[in-house]
This record gives C-alpha cells, structure tokens and sequence, in this order.
C-alpha cells in the first residue's frame, strides 16, 4: 500500500510541474510591471519623466503587469488541465481539453446551486466563503478546485479514451467520449462539492490556524519538511495547498478575499496599497533565499577543500557550474544529491539548517516571495526591487551571511571526520564526479547519439515491456515500470544518472535541468523501436 501510494504521489507531484513552470515566467512580467508602475518608486528614483502615467514605458509596463497578474488569477484552470494532462497516460492533449470542460462544469454547477439556495446575497456565507473562478461565482476552492478536476479527469481518460461504442453511437467512442463523459461526471462532482467542500474548507483552515498557532516553530517544521522530501519528489505536494490555498492563509487585499501565500503575495505586489508584503505569507517561501544563495555555496567550498589534491581541479569547475545552477535558478539538487547518498548525515542537517532559515525570515519579517524558487533572479525582483521597507530583505542577507561559514565548516569536519566518499574523495577506482549536464553530454559523445542513451534508460528500466509510463518534473525522469525488480541501476548511471530512487513500481531518476531532453529522446526512442 506504501509504495502505490508513493506511485500515486510522484505522479501528481509530477504533473504539478506543467502548471508551475508558468509562473516564473508570469512572476518576472508582474513583478517587473508592478515594480515600476508603482508611484512611490517612480518619485523615488525620480522617474516621472519616463515612467509616469501617460508615458510609452508607463503603458507598455501596465500591459506586462496585467498579462502577469492574469496567469496568477486563473491558476486553479491552469492546473486542471496541467494536472489531467500530466495524469493522463496516452492522448493527453484530450485530457487537457477534458479537463477545461469538467473544470467549467463543476463550478457552474455549484453556482447553479449557490444562486437556488440563496447563497450568493452578501452575508449569506462566511467571508472567503465564496470566490470567482473564471469569471464564475462559486466556493473558494483555489487549486484545489482544478486538482480535483484534473485527477478525476486523468482517470476518467485513463480508463476511457479506447472505449468501444455500439455501431449507432461509435462516432463518440474513443477519445470523443472522454470530455463527454468528463462533463456528466463533474456536473455530479458539483453537487457533491456544494454540500461537501465547506466542511472540507473548515478543515482546510483547521490545518492553516495550527501551523501559524505554533509560530515560529511551524514555520521551522515547514521549512525542515519541505527540504526532507526533495529526494522522494514530493516537495512539490507538501508546499502547493500553503502556497496555493487557505492553508498558507487568507487576506482581504483591495476589497478582494485573497486564499495562499504565493496569491496573498503577488495580490499585494500588484496592489498600490501595499506598505509591506504580508509576513505570514511570505513565510512559507523567503526561508529559501538564505540558505539557497549563502549555505549551498558554503557547502559547495567545503566539498571543495575536502577533495583529493589530484581532483581539485576537477572538482572545482564541477561545483562551480553545480552552485551558479543553484543560486541564478534556484535547483539545488545537483550540489543537494552530490552529498546525499554519500553522506545522508549532512542531508539531515541541510534539512535542519533549512528550517532555521525559514524560521529567521520569519522571525525577522522578512517579506520576499517567489514564484518557482529561492533563486537570485526572484530574490532581486521581488525583494530588493519592491525596496527594503516594504520586503526587509536586507534581513535575508543578514541571516544568509553567517550560513555560509556554518555550512561550511560543519560539512567540512564531519566529511573529514567520517571520511565521506563526497566528490573527489572516492576511491582510486572510482569516478569523480558530481553529476551535471556536462555528463549527459559525455555520455552522448562517448555513445554518438542521443537513441544510444535512451537504449540504455531503457535497458535499466527492464526493457520497453517493463515501462508503463514515463514523465518528468525539473530534474528527474519518473517513471511507473510493471516489475522493479527487473530494474538495472548500473544501466542507468551509464547513461548519465545522478541517482536513483525506487519505490515500488515507481522509479525516480535524476539527470538535472537537462531532463526535459532526456525524456524527449526517450518518448522517441519508444515510439520508434
């Protein structure tokens, strides 16, 4: 049961990726467009004369805010359809199209319902009670609302998208069928939700009122747990419901109730009223920057200065890209797994050290957001670009300053201490190295083509039979296989691995940011042998 359920997880961690992946993109267009369209920073920096209203800049900049803002309004849709189409295991654009129509159906459906019991006259509800999706009036459900649609959707098309239909009816069989059967099914859905979803919702804010009733304290369990699970994948189903619902906090901002700690935050980026970002939003998210742009590179040195003489120099140029990766994007996992396995005690205290960021921030009010990650880019655009007194993010630097000697010093006595095989310490006989794009890229080399890779993913995944479904998420392949243990792990670090986790039927392999071409090559590669 464990491991289905982890099957389970990783493919809907997964499939948050396709949403997620939008919002780096539509948080630099608002937060560029808000930071300069705000009136205040205009008459600091003295930019009337070509920023002011009615200047091209002015006009051009409120478009980019708008285009922005309107990606973070209509997230729970988004991830509907990115949710069914990363569930859905053939066919997936039908399930995005189906997971539209289902997502439409249900909050129509509750609003049909909402207007006949006279719900929808002010007062009628609790505050926060209702919201509006996609322009329909309905329960606030925030992403939630699109998750159930998306996985009900998936399953739905997984199930049915080869259906057979008597002869008078077969024109609707196959994929047809699916949005079909999408729509009576969600119209259900609705009613179900209509009396379910506030008892559901009040739970959901039970959750939210423990974690901020302990403080500072869960904000450090959070930081610890969200930094626990990054190597089982399930970092991204632990943060989405703070980030993206009443479980990260509600906010009444410009007469509008606002549900999530990311939507608070970009809510009051976009508002002219804001004084400072809400803390008890931003905690879920500024934690990262400290340990991100100060202790991995502390770490990273003293993976260095560990190393064996003779592979310094290997070493270094290994870190270097591994680290900048870390710090300009925000993926850590290349320095995070280059001790993970060889040392799981420094990943223990990675995790600790983490929280104590989240908790800092916290605690010193900090009030930078992000969209995707703790990386340099957000932590300019949404802290020190928004100004100090309405982010303290000069706090986060000052938190972060001291976390690059104790990252460093702490790694190095215990690598040393317990002789950890970290890269450039292993034995004559092994490699070193610290698995980055450049490895894919020699095995490519060494191979001549990409089918040379792909063919040895999917030797080490037991052959084609074995493999029943392949997707990915920013780092690794994660694939569901008929019988693990027909699994070759050899195979796969050949072809440019950094590690492998199995559970169950569910294989995780991890490659790097370059994985999206990984998994390209490999669906061509099965299509074509």
């Amino acid at each position: 049961m464990k491991d289905k359920l982890f099957g389970v997880l990783q493919r809907v961690g997964r499939s948050f990726m396709l949403p997620i992946a939008l919002l780096p993109v539509a948080g630099l267009m608002l937060g560029i467009g808000a930071s300069f369209t705000n009136q205040t920073t205009i008459e600091t920096y003295g930019l009337q004369g070509v920023l002011g209203d009615g200047s091209i800049l002015h006009a051009l900049l409120t478009v980019m805010k708008s285009a922005g803002d309107i990606v973070f309004a209509n997230l729970p849709i988004l991830f509907a359809i990115g949710v069914a189409v990363g569930m859905a295991k053939k066919e997936k654009e039908v399930a995005g199209i189906a997971g539209a129509v289902a997502f439409f159906v249900m909050h129509a459906t509750i609003n049909a319902l909402l207007n006949l019991n006279g719900l929808l006259e002010p007062g009628a509800l609790p505050d926060g009670a209702v919201g509006s999706a996609v322009g329909i009036e309905t329960l606030q459900m925030g992403v939630f609302g699109g998750v159930i649609v998306g996985l009900g959707v998936s399953a739905l098309h997984n199930k049915f998208y080869k259906i057979e239909l008597p002869t008078v009816l077969s024109f609707f069989g196959g994929t047809r069928f699916v949005p079909i059967i999408s729509a009576l099914t969600y119209v259900g859905v609705g009613i179900i939700l209509f009396f379910v979803w506030p008892a559901i919702q009040d739970g959901i804010m039970m959750v939210g009122n423990l974690v901020n009733s302990t403080g500072y304290f869960g904000t450090f369990i959070y930081g610890v747990t969200e930094r626990a699970l990054i190597p089982f994948g399930l970092h991204h189903v632990f943060y989405m419901p703070f980030w993206q619902t009443a479980v990260g906090g509600t906010a009444l901002i410009d007469g509008q109730t606002i549900v999530g700690a990311q939507n608070i935050f970009f809510a009051e980026l976009a508002s002219p009223n804001t004084t400072h970002f809400s803390v008890e939003a931003t905690r879920f998210m500024a934690g990262k920057f400290p340990f991100y742009l100060f202790g991995i590179p502390g770490a990273a040195l003293a993976l260095y200065h560990t190393a064996k003489p003779s592979n310094k120099k290997l070493v270094s140029g290994l870190l270097i890209s591994a680290t900048l990766t870390a710090v300009l994007t925000g993926i850590t996992e290349p320095i995070e797994f280059s001790f993970l396995f060889a040392a799981p005690l420094l990943y223990v205290i990675h995790c600790i050290f983490a929280g104590l960021s989240f908790m800092f921030c916290h605690i010193f009010n900090v009030g930078v957001g992000q969209t995707f990650s703790g990386s340099l880019i957000d932590f300019v655009l949404f802290g020190v670009m928004q100004g100090n007194d309405k982010t303290s993010w000069v706090n986060a630097i000052l938190i972060g300053i001291p976390m690059f000697p104790i990252y460093y010093f702490t790694f190095k006595t215990l690598i040393l201490k317990f002789n950890y095989k970290t890269p450039g310490r292993e034995d004559a006989t092994e490699e070193t190295k610290l698995y980055t794009r450049k490895d894919v890229e020699a095995v490519k080399n060494e191979k001549a083509d990409t089918s040379n890779v792909s063919a040895l993913i999917v030797e080490g995944l037991g052959g084609k039979d074995n493999i029943e479904d392949v997707d990915c998420c920013a780092t690794r392949l994660r694939i569901t296989v008929k019988d693990s243990e027909a699994v070759v792990e050899a195979h796969l670090t050949q072809s440019g691995a950094k590690g492998i986790i199995r559970k169950g039927n569910g294989v995780q392999v991890i490659y790097g940011p370059q994985v999206t071409i990984v998994k390209s090559n490999l669906e061509d590669y099965l299509s074509h042998h």
